[in-house]
């Protein structure tokens, strides 16, 4: 039975289960600008949680502006920091102690900056947005309530109070051109899904190749990097985005011409295999 296409209304009653986002943060010359309420949304955290930390000196004050403290993606970085850590089971103090020492006699900026740079989006693609109608009007009839939940489990759609923010509309568009050529949607998302544990390996192993010859190659694996290094390891993190997008692409590229061609091959081979038994089944029959 072909499942029923949803409606802007079941879309939204579909995404009621969902933990709605809120609006995105206010973006100024490149650096985002938060309220506290909308910091502690982004990391994932509470008000509560951000005031004790800029009490115990973890988070740097914010900028005033009036009676409004404006946080930055600076904040946002440590907070992110912070967050992992306490996960892994170390306390406030445990944190405190470490970034205390770690910032004794360095420029805070620089240190700042390197926590920015790692803990940022890999990509620098903007957002875009779309209504739940332009949503259906590009997916049609494949846009189940099954499908349409995976997207958003997926992080390619982001419910943001009537719309939906795209994080990577080069994304969307890729996967409305393969829809549109006949791939059904529900199958390339699980597909999709399926890879991910090994572009997370192949991540893992680009980035502790970095860590391991230009970080504990001087340090070991038990300390932080200290004094020029730290602007200097910020800057390289920068540079070596785009070097590490050229491998993978190029890659990527080398192993899809192999695997179309194998395919190609692999069914011409076929065809020629049940052209010869036909051949061989007629020679077979009696005159």
């Amino acid at each position: 039975m072909k499942p029923t296409q949803l409606t802007p209304s079941a879309i939204l009653q579909s995404l009621r289960k969902v933990t709605r986002s809120p609006e995105a943060p206010v973006e100024h010359s490149g650096r985002k600008e938060f309220t506290i309420d909308e910091l502690a949304r982004e990391a994932s955290t509470t008000v509560r949680n951000v005031r004790a930390y800029q009490d115990r000196g973890l988070l740097p004050p914010p900028e005033k502006r009036g009676r409004i403290g404006i946080y930055t993606d600076v904040h946002l970085a440590r907070l992110k920091i912070i967050g992992q850590l306490l996960n892994r089971g170390f306390t406030l103090a445990n944190i405190r102690d470490l970034l205390t020492a770690w910032e004794q006699g360095r420029d805070l900026n620089d240190i700042l900056g390197l926590e920015v740079v790692v803990t940022s989006p890999w990509s620098d693609e903007a957002p875009s947005y779309m209504s739940y109608e332009e949503l259906l009007e590009a997916f049609g009839d494949e846009l189940t309530q099954e499908v349409l939940l995976k997207a958003v489990n997926l992080g390619y759609m982001i419910p943001e109070s009537n719309r939906l923010r795209v994080p990577s509309p080069r994304i969307l568009n890729a996967g409305r051109e393969l829809v549109d050529a006949g791939i059904p949607l529900n199958a390339l998302l699980d597909e999709v899904n399926s890879v991910r544990s090994e572009v997370d390996r192949i991540a893992d192993g680009f980035v502790r190749m970095v860590v391991t010859h230009l970080v504990d190659a001087k340090y070991g694996d038990k300390e932080l990097p200290r004094g020029d290094d730290v602007p200097r390891l910020a800057q390289f993190i920068q540079r070596v985005r785009p070097i590490a997008d050229m491998v993978v692409s190029a890659e990527l590229a080398r192993v899809l011409d192999k695997a179309i061609n194998k395919v190609l091959v692999d069914r011409l081979a076929t065809v020629l295999t049940h052209l010869e038994a036909q051949e061989q089944q007629g020679d077979d029959e009696p005159t």
